[in-house]
């Protein structure tokens, strides 16, 4: 690996103190010194004035379908999707053809991300299965590597299953991340129960199919202890829930998408019912995201994640109340955040490095989410001024079914490097 020398870039770190133009000299594949004296002879320098340096982006939240769907997805065009977004390390969930439930096939993922782009950690299942009705061997899969428990895409209705899985999952240190949709509120459902539900005649999903599940597992929480993290946040009760069950004290996280802080039910009446627009938790209310925004700023919301949801065009390119419910997220996470909160001043460049890097890292226990002396070189550069239009055809996952198609965004990631490498360059 060469010596190089980051020369001139704003670097924000808040997990390590940093907020200003730092030079970064990497070596060996380790952040060697920050603001160096002096320069190696053989290192290589690359001017980054006028861009911002990030510590690499964290995503929790990543479906990259393989086993058994790699026509959508693969590991590795997940991971190259990831390197092109700025995000140099990608959480797995387990909701793959076959599940990841067991420990051969954590190290099936590994063993597959042995070339990706960036750092891949998978996410075992909670259930055999992913049935809901038997616990998966949960010590055989963290002793794997596993990083985190996650029946995403299924909620675990069974209460007992999910006290059980909270207080196992306990003694395992590893958090349990829960997609909290009532299946029973939720079923059939195509959009939010609301005004366009009404108009179009199409069922909806209720606000409270998420805010009954995440207030019966923070009872359970309080019951059985645990690491609890709900994903994909998307309604103002849900907000106010986590809120209180922080301020009891109790170990609790949660993340949000930026389609759900961006777009809401009218976006998919605007949009002539554009199955991009489809999603799980369905989008909200005006006065959902903004509760989602003031959980931003107050702390109650922990991470940025992108629910990337890859699906082939004959999935999407259906009626929306036949087409397959999701989207992608990693191309396109960092701009839109930038664009829409940092900019526009709703959020620091700290806090956004928090929400999709630091805090992440944190929740998952893995080794990112800072650039202190010693720590991997996993680094995104930013040019805050660029301007640019999402265009899905140039996508580098397998996938194009994202509603931001044709929006102007500004600011880009320029480089990622991994590990003192640089796998991605604009």
């Amino acid at each position: 690996m060469s010596k190089i020398l980051l020369k001139g870039g704003h670097l924000v770190d808040p997990a390590a103190g940093y907020d200003d133009v730092m030079d970064i000299l990497i070596d060996a594949g380790l952040v060697e010194e920050i603001a160096p004296e002096s320069v190696p002879d053989d290192a290589e320098i690359i001017d980054v004035s006028g861009k911002f340096i990030f510590p690499g982006l964290v995503d929790m939240h990543t479906h990259a379908r393989e086993p058994g769907q790699e026509y959508k997805e693969d590991i590795e065009s997940a991971s190259q999707a990831a390197a092109a977004g700025g995000f140099t390390s990608i959480a797995l969930m387990a909701n793959t053809v076959p599940p990841i439930d067991s420990a051969d096939r954590i190290s099936f993922i590994y063993d597959r991300s042995a070339t990706a782009a960036v750092w891949v950690y998978p996410v075992g299942a909670v259930s055999k299965g992913l049935a809901g009705q038997e616990l998966a061997e949960l010590a055989d899969i963290a002793q794997a590597g596993a990083v985190a428990f996650s029946d995403d895409g299924n909620t675990i209705a069974n209460p007992e299953l999910m006290r059980n899985a909270l207080a196992y999952a306990d003694q395992l240190e590893i958090p349990i991340l829960v997609h909290e949709i009532d299946p029973i509120l939720a079923a059939n459902g195509q959009i939010n129960e609301g005004e366009v539900a009404s108009l179009t005649g199409m069922k909806g999903i209720p606000a409270e199919a998420e805010t009954t599940m995440v207030a019966r597992d923070i009872d359970l929480l309080k019951l059985s202890g645990g690491r609890l993290h709900i994903q994909h946040i998307s309604t103002a009760g849900s907000v106010e829930l986590v809120r209180r069950a922080k301020a009891q004290g109790l170990s609790i996280t949660c993340e949000v998408t930026p389609h759900h802080l961006l777009l809401t039910e009218q976006d998919v009446l605007n949009s002539g019912f554009d199955s991009n627009f489809k999603m799980m938790p369905p989008l909200r209310r005006k006065a959902d995201i903004d509760a989602l925004v003031a959980g931003l700023a107050d702390g109650t919301i922990d991470a940025i994640a992108t629910d990337h949801a890859p699906h082939a065009p004959n999935e999407k390119d259906n009626p929306f109340d036949m087409a397959e419910f999701g989207i992608v997220g990693l191309e396109t996470a960092l701009s839109l955040i930038w664009t829409n909160f940092v900019k526009t001043e709703k959020i620091s460049s700290s806090k956004m490095v928090e929400l999709m890097s630091a805090n992440p890292a944190k929740i998952l226990d893995i080794p990112a989410g800072t650039l202190k002396v010693g720590n991997y070189a996993d680094i995104t550069v930013f040019d805050p001024d660029a301007k640019w239009t999402v265009n899905s055809k140039k996508f580098l996952s397998k996938s194009r079914n994202t509603p931001f198609s044709g929006r102007k965004l500004v600011g880009k990631e320029v480089m990622t490097i991994v590990a003192g490498e640089i796998v991605f360059k604009l």
